[in-house]
């Protein structure tokens, strides 16, 4: 398949999306399939709402099991022994004082498909992901950001 973009993930996002796809194919699949069972031992299909949210959940389990393997088949994992502590890179957690705000922050940089905001994971493709990438400890970066513009100084970075 043409453009199918690489996927850039951890080996614990791997690991996240392989027990989600294996859940879908195995559990999910399942419980869909008895929905629709009971739904047509209701009778009339015409007006059996029970069976139309059946059928339009079954569709949704198959979309994104396509997109998980999709996903999964295009993914490039970052091995932990492949993340380079001088720079930061996807993999890395970094450190970063915000200059305006005077406080430390730690971001791991992930692939887009990893992001979670809530857990600090910014993606690679991000304002301040991008913005950070390439740093070296001791240096500011500059993230361009819809507010204006955020200065982090980089202060760390592990694996």
């Amino acid at each position: 398949m043409a453009g199918s973009k690489q996927v850039v993930l951890t080996y614990e996002g791997l690991k996240k999306y392989e027990q989600e796809l294996e859940y879908l194919k195995t559990v999910k699949r399942k419980e869909v399939a008895e929905k629709i069972k009971q739904a047509k031992a209701f009778g009339d299909l015409s007006e059996n709402a029970e069976y139309d949210e059946a059928k339009n959940e079954q569709a949704q389990v198959e979309v994104r099991i396509i997109q998980l393997e999709k996903m999964l088949k295009n993914a490039k994992v970052i091995d932990d022994e492949d993340i380079n502590t001088d720079i930061v890179n996807i993999g890395s957690k970094v450190k970063v004082l915000d200059i305006e705000f005077d406080e430390e922050v730690e971001y791991t940089i992930v692939g887009s498909s990893e992001a979670n905001p809530s857990e600090q994971k910014i993606s690679d493709e991000s304002p301040v992901g991008s913005a950070l990438l390439g740093k070296k400890v001791g240096e500011i970066a500059e993230a361009i950001v819809p507010d204006g513009i955020i200065k982090f100084k980089i202060l760390s970075i592990s694996k």
